[in-house]
């Protein structure tokens, strides 16, 4: 799979990741090079190319996906006041496998790795 860092790097094993959260279908992580201060990305453990292109994926992956997007999201908000939740498509989507960005904080401030 070209440019797709999550099924080439994160899901092989390639590269550790702090793992926040697990299911038998998804894993949410601290970002490898955060953005923000709290930088968390949810994935699912299967190739989905996009939020516009959900490829063959089962409808009950993207209801597992989004529980745990929920999940990590409420508690960065319990956490920290606030939480931001995204998806990029397009030139904006740098790795082509759907993911979430479960973010708190200003761009370019320290990370806080406390969860």
């Amino acid at each position: 799979m070209q440019d797709d860092f999550y099924c080439e790097q994160v899901l092989s094993g390639e590269t550790p990741v702090a793992v926040v959260m697990e299911t038998d279908a998804v894993l949410a992580f601290h970002h490898t090079r955060p953005f923000w201060p709290v930088h968390i990305v949810v994935i699912p453990k299967v190739h989905v190319p996009s939020l516009a292109d959900l490829g063959d994926c089962d409808p009950s992956l993207l209801m597992e996906l989004m529980a745990v997007v929920r999940h990590v999201a409420a508690e960065v908000n319990l956490e920290h006041g606030a939480a931001r939740v995204q998806t990029n498509l397009g030139h904006y989507q740098d790795s082509k496998h759907l993911h979430f960005h479960v973010n708190y904080g200003e761009p370019g401030a320290p990370p806080t790795n406390e969860r």
